[in-house]
């Protein structure tokens, strides 16, 4: 196999670097036209400037700033969510998982709730050597049993790994550093220090101690936590649910590409990452273009976000922006400067419920996704904003002139390494990406340190630092 082969068909093309990617880094057909964005403006200006439902997209350079845009779609979440409280309800752990804590997990109980032995071997009490207490009569002390007798100033009994320390125990011997003699007396073979291989009882926490903050993601961590802390039940907030559409005469559900129609990549991709996010996903319906028929399906909808795909844009089939003027809704943010993705949309309807709308480009798709949907559905879900985190770059990074860039990018050892393939029709360079990297306007040079966004599936998991 040749070394152009191997470029072909392994993975080395998606890690290539994209200086030498063979794509335009222009933003998605249909998009609005390129425009630098006016100086940063409060969420009051922001609305207040949005245009009107239904009007044509603007060129002006007056779409909102990719920060803006999230701070904008965290903002709407907090005002159709003020009191996770109120919704909260109390679930058995099982039920939790995937859901954020209501209230501050606090122990119910010490941790360890008594002195236990981190290790197989012997307790002994008092300086060596000890006598075996009782040997070959006396069973060992095991984990799950009621306390054993007190030991005496030097003595020793088998004690396993869990199990209650006796009362009167200055240390364990663990079994592969003790021997025993002819006359059943223990000899340790290393120094033996007081306390040691015995876990002291609250160790880890005190009764009352807040062990994470309300507004936590409820992990499957989480849950061993909660449970040894004495939890049978969590107070949480519900996962908030969302209905995908998924809009297009175009695509197929099924088959190879045929006669000007294409495969559908989102809906088997939206469903799953919005889960992946902390929703729940009530349905995802493939609608054709028809205005009246996404209209109801928009209207009827009982879901707490609506996310629909295409159709954002200006084109004659284009029906979002028309299907929200009429059904009254209220544009907060209606184009962003970021690539790809630049139009996507986010609304609230009359029902006091929102819909984010997607480019109907893949790549696309996932920048609305991340931009728009993450932060709303984290204040839906009543999760804790999460906290930027940056790295360095390694190699450059192509930006847009005026717009933040969402670029899909790989950790290496020295830095983010951006991959090739990320148009924003293209799904080859995030299928193999652990985030995307945030280009600010004019592009970024090696070294350069970049926000990170992970992806849901390689983010480290919400909570709190305790070094």
């Amino acid at each position: 196999m040749t070394a152009h082969d191997r470029e072909v068909d392994g993975v080395e093309d998606a890690l290539a670097l994209v200086g030498d990617a063979p794509n335009s880094p222009g933003g998605s057909p249909g998009s609005p036209s390129d425009g630098a964005p006016g100086p940063a403006r409060t969420q009051g200006q922001l609305r207040a400037d949005v245009r009107s439902a239904g009007a044509a997209p603007r060129g002006d350079g007056s779409a909102v700033s990719w920060a803006d845009a999230r701070a904008l779609a965290e903002g709407a979440g907090r005002a159709a969510a003020p009191d996770p409280a109120a919704r909260a309800r109390r679930v058995a752990l099982g039920a939790a998982l995937g859901e954020a804590l209501a209230e501050p997990l606090a122990a119910l109980t010490d941790l360890p709730s008594f002195d236990t032995s981190a290790m197989d071997g012997w307790a002994v009490s008092g300086p060596g050597p000890w006598s075996v207490r009782d040997a070959g009569t006396t069973p060992p002390v095991l984990a799950g049993h009621a306390g054993a007798a007190p030991l005496p100033d030097g003595a020793a009994v088998r004690i396993a790994t869990g199990a209650r320390v006796p009362p009167g125990t200055t240390a364990v011997v663990r079994s592969e550093h003790a021997r025993t003699d002819s006359a059943h007396r223990l000899h340790a073979e290393r120094a033996v220090v007081p306390g040691q291989d015995i876990r002291p009882r609250g160790q880890e926490c005190h009764t009352g101690d807040r062990l994470l903050p309300a507004g936590s993601l409820v992990t499957p961590a989480v849950l061993g936590l909660a449970a040894a802390a004495g939890y049978d039940t969590l107070l949480t907030v519900p996962r908030p649910r969302v209905e995908v559409l998924v809009l297009g005469d175009e695509l197929l559900a099924e088959g190879l590409p045929h006669d000007g129609l294409i495969r559908d990549a989102l809906g088997p991709m939206i469903g799953p990452w919005l889960r992946a996010l902390g929703a729940e996903v009530v349905a995802t319906r493939r609608l054709g273009d028809d205005a009246d028929a996404v209209h109801r399906a928009v209207t009827g909808s009982g879901a707490d976000l609506v996310l629909t795909t295409g159709g954002t844009a200006a084109g004659p089939v284009d029906h979002v922006h028309p299907v929200l003027a009429k059904a009254g809704a209220e544009l907060l943010v209606d184009g962003v400067a970021v690539r790809p993705g630049h139009p996507m949309l986010l609304a609230r309807l009359a029902s006091g419920r929102h819909l984010v709308g997607l480019p109907g480009n893949p790549l696309a798709a996932v920048s609305g996704l991340l931009t728009l949907a993450e932060p709303l559905l984290r204040a839906l879900a009543g999760l804790a904003p999460r906290a930027p985190y940056y790295a360095p770059l390694r190699g450059e990074a192509q930006g847009h002139p005026y717009d933040t860039r969402l670029v899909p990018f790989v950790h290496r050892d020295d830095g983010l390494v951006p991959l090739r393939f990320h148009g924003p029709a293209m799904l080859r360079g995030i299928a193999a990406a652990d985030g995307l990297a945030v280009v600010t306007p004019g592009g970024a040079r090696a070294g350069d340190v970049l926000e990170v966004l992970d992806l849901p599936w390689t983010a480290s998991a919400d909570g709190v630092c305790f070094t």
